[in-house]
């Protein structure tokens, strides 16, 4: 991977401050051969760059997951750094119990060989749309709290509305699934837009302020409202058979040129058949 400095300064500062690369990934760097160079030539931490020097970094990845070649999901986006899957419904994002090789992580595999699976934003099984996963280390790290995401859910009843949910979410202490709004959890802030409805659902943009498990669930459960075909938060399976959420667009900026990227994804048509089609 490379990065041009844009200004003079030390080398750690460099790519720690305004690449993002994080100091456990420096220090595995420094001790790889050759895994930081400039013009040709090994370069320190310590030594300074100047603006125009393009900074080579090198590592040894490993993948350590079963290709799936008989898995296919669609590619929303894709350049040298990441790529941005359009994720299905029933589909893992990782390997997990009764989950060995059917998960999106088995098919960057297939796709990828030799590159390990890093995942920069992850969606429950039955959630469906993008899914960003970094194609290194440095990447990955310069992407984490640095995504802006638009979530598309249809909830049950009606909700007149716009509105913010604050609401804390701890673990449901009987499940180890299971989330719950409790005082003694972490705090949860869930942005919503109305967008339309039918009578019986709402269709809804959501924005995230913060990212706990399960939180657009728990949070449209707690209101009242649970997401159509939730039946873990109490949404019913009587027109459409799983959770209906999908993350419709993300927002980030390349990792090495700063790019600003947009990429979107059209909700599903079992989301659509919920509501009136004039609201889409």
């Amino acid at each position: 991977m490379e990065f041009k400095a844009d200004r003079s300064m030390k080398l750690g500062d460099f790519l720690g401050k305004e690449c993002g690369i994080s100091r456990r990934m420096l220090i595995k760097l420094k001790k790889t051969p050759g895994g930081i160079t400039c013009l040709g030539k090994t370069i320190r931490t310590v030594d300074r760059v100047s603006q125009g020097d393009v900074i080579v970094l090198e590592w040894e990845d490993e993948s350590t997951l079963e290709p799936n070649s008989n898995i296919r999901v669609p590619v929303a986006f894709e350049n040298e750094n990441v790529v941005v899957f359009n994720k299905p419904t029933g589909m893992p994002v990782h390997p997990s119990a009764g989950h060995r090789d059917d998960t999106l992580g088995n098919f960057f595999a297939y796709r990828y060989p030799g590159l390990t699976f890093r995942p920069v934003n992850r969606l429950d099984r039955d959630t469906s749309g993008l899914c960003l996963a970094a194609k290194s280390a440095p990447a990955a790290a310069a992407l984490q709290g640095n995504i802006h995401k638009i979530y598309y859910a249809v909830a049950e009843g009606m909700i007149s509305h716009d509105g913010v949910i604050d609401a804390p979410i701890a673990r449901e202490r009987e499940s180890v699934i299971k989330r719950t709004v409790r005082a003694d959890g972490r705090r949860a802030v869930t942005h919503y837009r109305v967008i339309g409805g039918s009578g019986k659902y709402t269709l809804l943009e959501i924005r995230l302020e913060t990212g706990r498990t399960h939180q657009i669930r728990v949070h449209f459960a707690h209101i009242g409202h649970p997401l159509a075909g939730d039946d873990l938060y109490g949404g019913s399976r009587e027109d459409i058979e799983c959770q209906a959420l999908h993350c419709g667009q993300l927002v980030f900026n390349d990792p090495v040129s700063g790019r600003s990227i947009t990429v979107s994804s059209d909700i599903r048509s079992d989301m659509k058949g919920l509501v009136e089609q004039s609201y889409i």
